[in-house]
């Protein structure tokens, strides 16, 4: 979970508790190589392939699957940054700073952007991401790789690549770093 997540999750300014760790070091890394098989097989190698991380959860994961890429094709895709936080939908109902610079490689247009986050919920920042993604050109096609789904979608987004389907209840919150995957809850 991003730190932005984390201020603004109820109860604001609460704390993060760990009541379980779903995956483990290990997992996540095993993880990341299946998504990363997975996207050489859909995209028949890794041609222009670019892999964009959404700040700041879902950045780290991009770096790793990038790794992971080049381990088996030896063949490092581009990998950028995007900031979504000005493209959200609830601009107006919560504070929205941006959490860091945006980087994308020069050139999106025409490339197969893999858009990488850690935690998909309602789908709003996948939506805003690909407002933001298409400020910046126009490519090929645009695909989703998550760390972990856990439901409770409000928009009609689904994710090509998913390192862990995790149901959950609405007021529970999901933690994704790079030492596992943890659930638990927001306390005071």
């Amino acid at each position: 979970m991003a730190d932005r997540e984390r201020r603004i999750s109820p109860p604001y300014g609460g704390v993060f508790v760990p009541r379980t760790r779903v995956l483990d070091r290990d997992d996540v890394a095993r993880a990341i190589w299946r998504m990363a098989h997975e996207v050489i097989e859909r995209n028949h190698g890794l041609d222009g392939v670019v892999l964009v991380g959404l700040q700041t959860g879902g950045g780290w994961i991009a770096e790793r699957l990038a790794e992971a890429l080049d381990s088996i094709e030896h063949v490092r895709p581009a990998v950028g940054l995007l900031d979504v936080a000005f493209y959200r939908d609830d601009i107006g109902l919560r504070p929205v700073l941006p959490e860091a610079v945006t980087e994308l490689p020069s050139d999106i247009d025409g490339a197969q952007v893999v858009l990488v986050d850690d935690v998909l919920f309602t789908g709003r920042t996948i939506r805003a991401a690909l407002d933001a993604l298409h400020d910046y050109g126009r490519p090929r096609s645009v695909q989703l790789a998550v760390m972990v789904d856990r439901g409770h979608r409000e928009l009609p987004i689904r994710p090509d690549y998913v390192g862990k389907n995790l149901p959950t209840r609405r007021d529970e919150v999901v933690d994704v770093h790079p030492e596992g995957v943890d659930l638990g809850e927001m306390v005071r």
